[in-house]
């Protein structure tokens, strides 16, 4: 099908919340009707709102819907989004795109050349983020798919000078640090949300790019949009970013998820 539009969507504070994050105010009776839209370990993680369900599902229908996350892979299954399985999703922040939900193996073999040629290994971050003195802060490690490393921190206890030492010891390294709630971050400069959405636009041939995000690791996406959209919370909010085709949303939460696409419903109806 042929489509005049992208439309790529972060999930995680974008488009879908978890409880921590809804960020409701005033009475509980006043809330808007939710749907879950992510279940984990048999209870529900991440909601939207029952009216940013029905916008999706219009979304879908006049553009090229594509979720781009962070997530892994086996992360992002747990998501139900409505409507059918999406022909373009990127996943692991750009290092898995899926096509009709099936990992491309052209993309991977174009990242994996990518890392070798202009990044230190993997081990060489993971080796420094498990030295016995960031325990404190340090929680949990993980790799995602052998493409990245995040950690589940403690940032009260987390110091502002390890931080902005791990930025430059990963900048030197060809890596890049974001920090998300309580999730941190390093990831090899070639993966990017942006390289990604690049490649679908490249293959759809569509001629305009609507993108959604809240978090720095979004800004590529954002800034290859002819227009783009944030909402008052996340590290973009924190960093004020703003650029000329960026459009605010008028309240943070699950609200903001619900107003993006009311946004870009109307974008893409007048396309």
């Amino acid at each position: 099908m042929s489509y005049s539009s992208v439309v790529a969507c972060d999930l995680d504070r974008t488009l879908i919340y978890s409880k921590n994050a809804l960020w409701l105010t005033g009475a509980d009776k006043d809330a808007p009707a939710m749907v879950v839209a992510e279940v984990y370990e048999g209870a529900p993680l991440s909601f939207m709102t029952r009216t940013a369900q029905e916008l999706l599902l219009l979304v879908q229908q006049l553009a090229c819907f594509v979720p781009a996350t962070t997530r892994t892979q086996a992360q992002y299954q747990r998501v139900q989004l409505p409507g059918p399985v999406p022909e373009y999703a990127i996943t692991s922040n750009g290092g898995v795109l899926l096509h009709h939900g099936t990992p491309d193996t052209a993309w991977n073999a174009q990242l994996i050349a990518s890392l070798r040629a202009c990044c230190a290994p993997l081990e060489e971050i993971q080796a420094h983020l498990s030295k016995p003195e960031f325990a404190p802060w340090i929680l949990r490690l993980r790799q995602a798919e052998d493409l990245f490393v995040y950690a589940i921190i403690d940032r009260e206890a987390m110091p502002e000078a390890f931080l902005s030492e791990l930025v430059d010891l990963c900048a030197t390294a060809g890596w890049r640090v974001s920090v998300q709630g309580r999730k941190l971050y390093c990831v090899p400069e070639p993966i990017n949300k942006r390289a990604a959405l690049a490649e679908v636009v490249s293959r759809t041939g569509t001629g305009k790019v609507i993108a959604a995000g809240d978090s720095l690791l979004d800004q590529g996406m954002l800034e290859l949009a002819h227009l783009a959209f944030r909402p008052l919370h996340g590290e973009l909010h924190d960093a004020d970013y703003r650029a000329s085709h960026l459009r605010l949303t008028s309240v943070r939460g699950v609200l903001a998820g619900e107003e993006i696409l009311r946004s870009i419903l109307a974008e893409v109806t007048a396309n």
